[in-house]
């Protein structure tokens, strides 16, 4: 299965919105500037693992479990 980083884009996406954030919020406690966020969230963009953690810790979440959505998503 191919990489695709408008899915794991979707899924940042979707658990900044589950978890009530505004992309100033999530991208400030990840380290990274709005901008940036966008640019991954749209896909245009693809995260380095230390950028993805931040991420993941700032959406209080194991990293494996956005790996986990990003593979059941690709699947369908």
């Amino acid at each position: 299965m191919p990489y695709n980083s408008k899915a794991l884009g979707l899924i940042i996406s979707s658990e900044r919105v589950r978890k009530g954030m505004t992309q100033e919020q999530l991208s400030g406690l990840a380290g990274i500037s709005r901008s940036h966020l966008a640019a991954l969230e749209s896909g245009q963009k693809s995260p380095r693992v230390d950028t993805l953690w931040r991420i993941a810790e700032a959406l209080s979440l194991k990293p494996s479990k956005i790996f986990t959505s990003l593979e059941k998503m690709l699947e369908r």
